[in-house]
């Protein structure tokens, strides 16, 4: 009873203070501040802020919000090992195995920085061997920028 008297109450002053807006001349305002002062006697109408009275006050139902809030601590905890652990033990294999697979044995090095030497070539190769890599059309660009 007294949920319905609150409610009544707050939208009567929202649709004042919608009234007072409307005569300010600021009609889309007021109407939006009527819409949000319908709310609750909507609500009290429909049955809502009853059925909102009878679980706030019900034993029963705050029974059922803890063991829905254990539920949801149990399952966050799992989640968090799991992320830890990286999930199951096939879950793990198959990512090993995924890591290995993801770059070829005979990957180039990068291109760029002064990497290390790869181990497949062996330490003892003549530099004469290296082919005459052709810069001219570089040359050519850089000239014709004026570097």
């Amino acid at each position: 009873m007294i949920a319905e008297t609150v409610c009544s109450a707050v939208s009567a002053a929202g649709l004042g203070i919608a009234a007072i807006t409307a005569y300010r001349k600021r009609f889309l305002a007021a109407t939006r501040l009527a819409a949000y002062s319908l709310i609750p006697v909507g609500l009290v109408m429909t049955g809502v802020v009853g059925w909102l009275a009878d679980t706030a006050f019900s034993m029963k139902a705050w029974a059922g919000f803890g063991v829905l809030g254990v539920a949801w601590l149990l399952f966050m905890i799992t989640r968090a090992v799991e992320r830890r652990s990286g999930g199951t033990r096939k879950e793990r294999k198959a990512a090993k195995a995924a890591q290995r697979d993801a770059v070829a044995p005979a990957a180039s090095a990068p291109s760029l920085g002064q990497g290390s030497r790869p181990a497949a070539q062996p330490a003892a190769q003549p530099k004469a061997e290296a082919p005459k890599e052709d810069f001219s059309d570089i040359e050519a660009i850089l000239k014709k920028h004026g570097i």
